[in-house]
């Protein structure tokens, strides 16, 4: 009898059923998200911006946080949509949702092919492979002037109204709508996957790399699933940036970038599926206010906020905040 309840209660199907159901927090988070169209109307470019971020973080967790995988090249995919994005629109197609539809699959594409390198290599040799990758389609790109616009960026992306109406002003309410949306429907196709059996062996990867062969599970061809998946939503991120930017900078390959999202990562916490989304939003405030408090030096306030958190919240915010939460209903208890 006790070995019946006790296999009910660790039942994995019950568990991810539960995961799956929405709770509170989850509803008044995204209903916040629309708090700045009257709390901060004129600050919607940087909310836009913050959008595309926590899409871009997002889909590095899916690598870092849920299969265990550290990239600091993961800027080649954002790169890969927004300039697939950015040059379509500029030969002549500049209708944004079939556009950002079409780049995030290159990217997509582009990622299943990277895939069959990155799953025979691991550790250090992985993050150096990925490195590589990021500078040497950066070179790539800058290289070919004609066709990226190299060092001076990608000019001339001019896109359509959304439905024919609704064009990209320079106060950034349609493109904080439009990213907004596509970050949310990426995020519910995200969580369907983390939350499913294909999600829970990612996770049984992460803890164990060696005994999930062990027990029949294709760990090389689920690796190059989740590449494929997260190369789509980073590539889908670029492209929103493309889009709503109307220009692509070189910086969109660069290493900086791939950096920029692991911090975002680590600030809200890996593994979880809002920690990209709290990290890339007190990333992007955060240097917005230290540029314009400190614009020589706000890297290293920046640098100090990371190596706070870092000592004192190593599994990020939202992993010290659950500890937190796990401690008081330890002591009610």
């Amino acid at each position: 009898m006790n070995a019946q309840t006790t296999s009910a209660a660790f039942n994995p199907q019950e568990v991810l059923r539960a995961q799956v159901r929405w709770r509170a927090l989850e509803i008044v988070f995204w209903v916040a998200t629309l708090a700045p169209f009257v709390l901060t109307p004129n600050y919607l470019v940087l909310c836009s911006q913050i959008a595309i971020a926590a899409l871009f973080a997002l889909s590095l967790d899916l690598l870092v946080g849920y299969s265990g995988i550290v990239s600091l090249g993961h800027a080649v995919f954002f790169g890969v949509g927004a300039y697939s994005a950015g040059l379509i629109a500029k030969n002549g197609w500049g209708e944004p949702i079939s556009g950002l539809i079409l780049a995030s699959v290159i990217a997509a594409a582009f990622g299943y092919f990277i895939s069959f390198i990155m799953v025979r290599i691991s550790h250090f040799a992985l993050i150096m492979v990925t490195v590589g990758l990021c500078l040497l389609v950066g070179e790539i790109a800058n290289n070919f002037h004609d066709i990226t616009g190299g060092d001076d960026g990608l000019q001339g992306v001019k896109m359509w109204p959304i439905f024919g109406m609704y064009k990209f002003d320079i106060f950034g309410r349609t493109a904080y709508v439009y990213a907004l949306i596509a970050t949310f429907l990426s995020f519910l196709a995200v969580r369907r996957v983390v939350n499913s059996p294909f999600g829970l062996s990612l996770r049984g990867m992460r803890e164990n790399q060696r005994r999930m062969p062990a027990i029949g599970a294709p760990m090389k061809k689920r690796l190059q699933v989740v590449y494929v998946i997260s190369a789509c939503f980073a590539g889908l991120a670029g492209a929103l940036s493309a889009q709503t930017t109307q220009f692509v900078a070189l910086d969109a390959l660069s290493f900086q970038r791939s950096a920029e999202v692991l911090v975002m990562l680590i600030l809200g916490g890996a593994g979880r599926l809002y920690g990209g989304l709290i990290g890339a939003a007190i990333f992007m405030v955060a240097r917005d206010q230290l540029a314009d408090m400190n614009p020589q030096y706000w890297y290293f306030w920046l640098g100090l906020l990371l190596v706070i958190v870092i000592i004192f919240l190593p599994n990020g915010i939202l992993g010290g905040l659950a500890a937190l939460i796990d401690r008081l209903r330890s002591r009610r208890s």
